[in-house]
C-alpha cells in the first residue's frame, strides 16, 4: 500500500488517505491466482465507442482475452462481438452480476455512462475484479465516499482512465521542464479543446428498442420516460454526464494538477451556454471555466462542441521563465529569449495506459492513474460544474463541501 506524504496531502486529509489504500496486486499473489503465463481475462461493460477503443488497446497488448460482453443494448453487444470477439464466443449479458460472476473474468473494463461509474465501479471492486474505470471517475462529490469504501482493502488494481499520465511525453515533460524548474513561476495554465462533430449530429426520436434496457441505463438517474436522445447522446444531460465540463476538463486538469503537483483547486468560476445547438440538449455547446489553486495559479478552461479553424486541443503552462505547450502527439518548450525546444509523442496513449494496467496487475508497475488521482481530478469537474450551473464562484470549504464563495 502506498502512503501520501504530509506535505501532499489536500484538505480532506481522510478522503485521500482512504484512496491511496486501494493495494495493488504483488507479481507473486498473480501468478499464484492465475498462473505467470496466463491471459488475463476481462469483462467489456460498456460498449460504446469509448469502450471499443479502450478493449482494442487491451486486446492488442495479446495479454488478456475479452471473457464477457456486457452492455443495456443487445445490438451494442452484437457488434462488440462481431468487431472485438475474434471467432470466440464471450459470454454477452445485459446484467453485470452475470459477468462479475463469471468464471473466467478476472478484470473489468467500465465505459459506461458517468452516472453509472460509481454504482457499477463499487460492485466491480467489491466482488474483486481489476478494474479500469473511464473518467471522470464519479459523477457527483456525494458519491466518493462509496467508490473509496469499496475499493479499501482490495487486493485489485484500479486504474482510471487519465491515459495522458502513461504518456512517454507527459512524463518527460513533467519531469525534464516542469520538475527542474525551468518554467519558474507559473501563474497560468489553459487548457483548449473544441470540435466534436458526433455530439453536433441531428438526433432523430425513435421508440426504444425491444433490446434496451432502460431501467438498467436509469440506474441512480431520476426515473422518467425513454427518450432515445437521452440514451444515445446521454452526455448532453446533466443527469447521466457533465458535458464538456466532465469530458474534456478531467483530462486537461489533471495534466495540470500532475504536473504542478496541486491537486485540488480552491475555487471556481464558469460561464457558458448552448450557443448554436438549439435541439433539446441541457449541457452547454460552449464553456469557459477558471479554477484557482493554493499554490498561486489559474487554471483556465475553453471548450466548445463547434470547430474553431487552425486550434488544437492542448494545455498550455505559463511561467516567468518559459512557457510549455503540450497535447496528444508532442510538446513545445520555449524558455525566455531562446529558441523552441519540441518534442513529439512516440506511442499511443491509450495502447500504453492500457498496458500500464496490465503491468500493474501482473505486479511489475505501478499503476500511473490511481484512485486518488482520479478523485482529484473529479474535485475540479464538480466545481467547475456547480459554479456553471449555480452562476457564481464555488468553493471547497473546510469540510470539503462545495459551497458559495
Amino acid at each position: 500500500m502506498i502512503a501520501l506524504k504530509k506535505s501532499m496531502l489536500p484538505i480532506d486529509r481522510r478522503r485521500f488517505l482512504l484512496a491511496s489504500t486501494a493495494a495493488t496486486l504483488s507479481a507473486s499473489s498473480w501468478a499464484r491466482a492465475a498462473g505467470s503465463n496466463s491471459r488475463i481475462g476481462v469483462a467489456m461493460v460498456g460498449c460504446g465507442i469509448r469502450g471499443h477503443e479502450v478493449m482494442s488497446r487491451i486486446l492488442a497488448t495479446k495479454r488478456a482475452e475479452l471473457r464477457c460482453i456486457c452492455d443495456v443494448y443487445d445490438e451494442h453487444r452484437g457488434k462488440a462481438r462481431e468487431s472485438l470477439a475474434s471467432g470466440q464466443s464471450p459470454l454477452e449479458t445485459a446484467a453485470i452480476e452475470k459477468a462479475l460472476a463469471h468464471p473466467g473474468v478476472d478484470a473489468v473494463l467500465l465505459a459506461v455512462p458517468d452516472h453509472l461509474h460509481v454504482t457499477l465501479g463499487a460492485v466491480v471492486l467489491k466482488a474483486n475484479k481489476h478494474l479500469y474505470l473511464e473518467k471522470p471517475i464519479a459523477h457527483r462529490p456525494e458519491e466518493h465516499a462509496a467508490l473509496i469504501e469499496a475499493a479499501k482493502g482490495r487486493n485489485v488494481v484500479l486504474q482510471c482512465g487519465m491515459q495522458q499520465r502513461s504518456g512517454a511525453h507527459y512524463q518527460q515533460a513533467k519531469a525534464e521542464i516542469v520538475d527542474k524548474g525551468k518554467l519558474g513561476q507559473v501563474l497560468f495554465v489553459r487548457g483548449v479543446w473544441h470540435d466534436f462533430p458526433r455530439q453536433r449530429r441531428p438526433f432523430k426520436s425513435i421508440p426504444k428498442p425491444a433490446g434496451l434496457d432502460w431501467d438498467r441505463f436509469l440506474g441512480p438517474a431520476p426515473k422518467r420516460p425513454f427518450e432515445w436522445m437521452r440514451y444515445d447522446s446521454w452526455r448532453l444531460f446533466p443527469d447521466y454526464g457533465g458535458g464538456q465540463l466532465s469530458d474534456i476538463l478531467t483530462h486537461w486538469v489533471d495534466v495540470a494538477q500532475w504536473f504542478l503537483n496541486d491537486p485540488r483547486p480552491l475555487d471556481a468560476v464558469a460561464s457558458g451556454g448552448i450557443y448554436q445547438l438549439n435541439d433539446g440538449r441541457e449541457n452547454p455547446d460552449t464553456v469557459s471555466a477558471i479554477l484557482r489553486y493554493p499554490k498561486h495559479w489559474n487554471f483556465n478552461f475553453e471548450c466548445t462542441l463547434l470547430p474553431i479553424p487552425g486550434v488544437r486541443p492542448h494545455v498550455a503552462f505559463y511561467g516567468t521563465d518559459g512557457t510549455l505547450e503540450i497535447s496528444r502527439t508532442n510538446y513545445t518548450f520555449r524558455a525566455a529569449r531562446k529558441h523552441a525546444v519540441e518534442v513529439k509523442a512516440a506511442g499511443n496513449l491509450d495502447s500504453a495506459h492500457a498496458t500500464n494496467w496490465l503491468d500493474a496487475i501482473a505486479g511489475s508497475a505501478p499503476v500511473n492513474a490511481n484512485l486518488a488521482a482520479g478523485l482529484s481530478a473529479c474535485d475540479a469537474v464538480h466545481l467547475a460544474r456547480a459554479a456553471y450551473w449555480s452562476g457564481r464562484r464555488m468553493r471547497y470549504d473546510e469540510n470539503g463541501k462545495i459551497t458559495p464563495a
